[in-house]
């Protein structure tokens, strides 16, 4: 196998300079490995913000204004992320106190802030009251009845909206599968449970809702469930106001748009999708004979992932014949867990030999002491990949970081921003005394 532009590059901010070196945003990976060691997280900030405005702009257009955007945190949360969300305009979905506490040290304003999770204990529901959270977007009794209590203890009136499971299967992977109605997640429209909340928290006296929220799925290619859930959500709308007569200022349509991890997979044009997501709402309030919510939505993935790639050196090479063969990296399922939980699809390339033939099929696996450790398996990569090789595995911005660990004690890569082509570093390498700084 042969060099394969369309196959390789497949994020446009990537390119193969004269020395037939991978590069991101016009800086030259094999040189970022050098500079500043690996595994290395790299992400590209110019891309970041390129993804911030294509979401901002196209909604604040679609919906004549009514429209927020909000960062999804669990995708990549770490103070500069928080920072470049800020300056492009966007609000922040966060979803414990590690999320709302890095937002504040990066001088996120909170009031722009949504607090998620389905289970917020007493001492997270006390820190984001304490702390500015702007909303609250509630899962169950449970917690409304808590942030009722807390926020009246403290005499404040606190600002929510309800998580409302509307019963769409998104045909997307299980494990990321959110809006059926036997989720975790959420209150079911089906089982009239919905309703029930909804009055509940209308007669709660340190609560003031104002509106609703659903997430469907992720790594979706299509506005399909974004249309279904809308449908079903303003009919729940109207039916409240009818009831009760709360018509919901807002409506969080969630997060979920798919990225690009092989070539295979389509591209996405979010400013259409949006618009088309835009005639659905506008059509069904005009059917339905109510004002248009405030419209939200959550990306994470589809503003972070093609904005990052992480960068390993090959440590041994195993052939075994007639069997398999195995290029280990100095990186693991500490760095990536993400094959090992869903078996996610990557590109890898080999980042310092981009022109050469591929003729060795591998099972790219990491240092941990664990069989499933593998970052990607029939990776095709040159015969000449040994040890102090380098490799890129691509779209690597979401989760990734998010879902690092310390797993066989390893510590975790720092993160390095591009932007107009110059490398800095946004969150540094962890140290072995990092590793044992809790340790008494």
């Amino acid at each position: 196998m042969a060099y394969d532009r369309e196959k390789d590059l497949i994020c446009d901010n990537l390119d193969v300079n004269e020395n037939g070196h991978l590069t991101i945003n016009g800086a030259d990976v094999t040189e970022l490995a050098k500079e500043y060691g690996t595994p290395l997280y790299v992400m590209d900030e110019d891309r970041l913000r390129e993804r911030c405005r294509t979401y901002l702009d196209s909604a604040l257009d679609a919906f004549d204004g009514k429209a927020r955007i909000l960062l999804a945190s669990k995708a990549a949360s770490f103070k500069r992320i928080y920072e470049i969300a800020d300056d492009e305009g966007l609000c922040t979905d966060v979803v414990s106190c590690g999320e709302i506490y890095t937002a504040m040290k990066a001088g996120f304003p909170l009031e722009k802030a949504y607090f998620h999770s389905n289970n917020k204990t007493d001492a997270d529901i006390a820190f984001a009251i304490d702390n500015g959270v702007g909303y609250f977007v509630v899962d169950q009794r449970e917690e409304l009845e808590s942030i009722d209590r807390i926020a009246g203890e403290k005499g404040k009136k606190q600002e929510i909206l309800l998580r409302i499971t509307p019963g769409i299967d998104p045909h997307t992977q299980a494990a990321i599968a959110t809006g059926k109605v036997d989720s975790k997640f959420g209150t079911a429209i089906e089982t009239g449970q919905a309703e029930e909340i909804t009055k509940l928290a209308l007669s709660l006296p340190n609560i003031s809702l104002v509106g609703f929220h659903c997430h469907v799925g992720s790594q979706v290619f299509d506005s399909d469930v974004f249309l279904r859930a809308a449908d079903i959500m303003l009919d729940f709308i109207a039916d409240m106001y009818a009831k009760t007569g709360f018509l919901a200022e807002q409506l969080d349509l969630g997060g979920g748009y798919g990225v690009r991890y092989l070539s295979t997979q389509p591209h996405i044009d979010i400013a259409d999708n949006i618009r088309e997501v835009a005639a659905c709402v506008k059509a069904k309030c005009e059917e339905l004979n109510i004002e248009m919510p405030v419209i939200c939505f959550e990306p994470g993935r589809s503003i972070v992932a093609d904005a990052g790639l992480t960068v390993y050196t090959a440590g041994s090479v195993k052939k075994i014949p007639g069997y398999i063969n195995y290029v280990s990296v100095d990186g693991s399922m500490a760095d990536n867990v993400r094959y090992a939980m869903y078996e996610s699809p990557y590109t890898v390339v080999p980042a310092d030999n981009m022109f050469a033939e591929r003729d060795l099929t591998a099972s790219v696996v990491g240092r941990c002491c664990e069989s499933g450790d593998i970052i990607q398996k029939d990776v095709c990569l040159p015969s000449s990949t040994t040890r102090g090789s380098i490799i890129a595995v691509l779209t690597t911005g979401a989760y990734n970081y998010s879902m690092a660990s310390n797993y066989n004690r390893l510590t975790r890569p720092p993160i390095v921003m591009i932007k107009d082509g110059q490398p800095y570093v946004a969150v540094r390498r962890e140290t072995l005394d990092d590793i044992i700084a809790c340790d008494l």
